[in-house]
């Protein structure tokens, strides 16, 4: 807390600001899309694989996402080999829902049969090493693979997956997350896995070009203030601004 109290962080960064951001497009030749993302020392990659499935039955003129979440042991000591853990499972959820709730994509440009057949986008993200936020880097990550994403060549029903076709993800905003963590009475960004061993609570905020909110997460078991809350929002919001600038 000594540190944070003067503004100050354990590799000299202040308590808004991002380590080093980088994003590099088309790394998997055999997704729809793909993207390799690095904050820091923490690396994800997600790819886009595009399926013919069914519709909901709510939803019948409507494609769909997924999104599916790998914490890989090589990538941190505290992932294990097997299924899904809860650590996973959140991570896929508020990627899942910031860009769902965001209305980025339009659903109906998936329909290619109403009540009957419809496009899925099945997403991965795939930890490559564990150097502290996680969840920024995986939703960056997700978005990233999104917009370099190309549909394949549809033929009776039939994909062909070796013929990419010119048409792109109807991806017509841009939903950015970003988590704001709390530590004691003090706010900060993009912790490192040494300064998230002292978080009190989390709070993932996803927005728009325009601020709009899209989803709001909360995670730790810290509570927050509406106060805190506010101020978490409007840091985040902030800080989207700047990402945003690095996808486009």
């Amino acid at each position: 807390m000594e540190y944070l109290n003067k503004g100050l962080r354990f590799d000299d960064r202040k308590l808004d600001e991002y380590r080093k951001i980088s994003i590099e497009y088309g790394i998997s030749k055999n997704a729809e899309g793909s993207a390799h993302v690095k904050v820091g020392e923490t690396e994800v990659l997600a790819g886009v694989k595009m399926e013919i499935g069914t519709p909901f039955p709510d939803k019948p003129g409507e494609g769909s996402i997924m999104v599916n979440a790998e914490l890989l042991p090589f990538s941190s000591p505290q992932f294990e080999s097997g299924p899904p853990g809860i650590q996973a499972v959140e991570l896929a959820r508020v990627v899942d829902r910031g860009i769902r709730e965001s209305k980025a994509i339009d659903f109906k440009k998936l329909c290619v049969k109403e009540g009957e057949k419809v496009w899925m986008l099945v997403i991965d993200i795939i930890t490559i090493n564990d150097g502290g936020n996680l969840l920024d880097a995986s939703a960056l990550a997700a978005v990233a693979a999104l917009k370099d994403a190309y549909f394949p060549e549809l033929v009776n029903d039939k994909i062909d997956y070796h013929k990419k076709t010119e048409k792109s993800v109807p991806f017509e905003k841009l939903p950015i997350s970003v988590t704001v963590y709390k530590i004691g009475d003090k706010f900060l960004i993009d912790p490192s896995t040494e300064e998230e061993e002292f978080i009190d609570s989390r709070l993932t905020v996803c927005t728009l070009e325009d601020g709009t909110l899209c989803a709001m997460q909360k995670g730790m078991a810290g509570a927050l203030t509406l106060e805190e809350i506010d101020a978490m929002v409007t840091l985040a919001t902030k800080k989207g601004h700047e990402l945003r600038e690095l996808v486009k």
